[in-house]
């Protein structure tokens, strides 16, 4: 504990600047709970309009979340922590009930398909009992390639990156990165073959 108050002591960052950086922060802080509670009231906008309603619906998304590409539909229910952190590419198609915890960038790349109940994760907790305890936590980015597809139920963990063209499996935990052109099943997930173009 000694270590985390010295590093506190000597680092001038906000938590905002620590959190972005990957670095231990404290997520209870003014400025972090101010743009969370931005984020849930823009979630409950888009959550609660209705699908027919779809120039409001992409005002919102857009509001929401970082960058939103061309012909993007995210159906609700959609979960995020902050929302302004997530990039997501053209024509990417999310099903009902995404979680995209953006405490660290989480960049989506165009044509991806993501099925119901898929969670992005990027927070991790200190391994250690009184860090963790004094509520210190940080993050690492996720990205996704072009032309994924994530499974229903998928979880990617923090720091993941996923190739291009890559397909998870319903109920995989994707652990490390996957590379280009694979698909992966499994807890923890694993390559169970390459894709070609045929």
């Amino acid at each position: 504990m000694c270590t985390l108050v010295h590093m506190t002591e000597s680092d001038s960052r906000t938590m905002r600047e620590r959190m972005l950086a990957g670095d231990l922060y404290i997520a209870d802080d003014p400025e972090l709970g101010e743009a969370a509670l931005r984020a849930f009231d823009l979630m409950d906008e888009y959550n609660a309009t209705p699908i027919r309603n779809s120039d409001e619906r992409r005002r919102l998304l857009s509001d929401l979340l970082g960058a939103v590409g061309e012909g993007v539909e995210i159906r609700p229910p959609l979960r995020v922590d902050y929302g302004t952190h997530i990039r997501v590419g053209a024509r990417t198609f999310a099903n009902f009930g995404l979680v995209a915890l953006d405490v660290a960038a989480i960049t989506i790349g165009a044509d991806v398909q993501i099925g119901t109940n898929v969670q992005l994760l990027t927070p991790t907790h200190p391994i250690a009992p009184g860090p963790r305890r004094d509520k210190w936590e940080a993050a690492k980015p996720i990205t996704i390639g072009d032309n994924v597809w994530l499974g229903s139920g998928a979880i990617v963990l923090p720091g993941v990156t996923i190739g291009d063209n890559t397909v998870v499996g319903a109920g995989a935990v994707v652990t490390k990165d996957l590379p280009a052109n694979v698909v992966a099943v499994g807890n923890p997930a694993r390559i169970v073959r390459t894709i070609d173009e045929e």
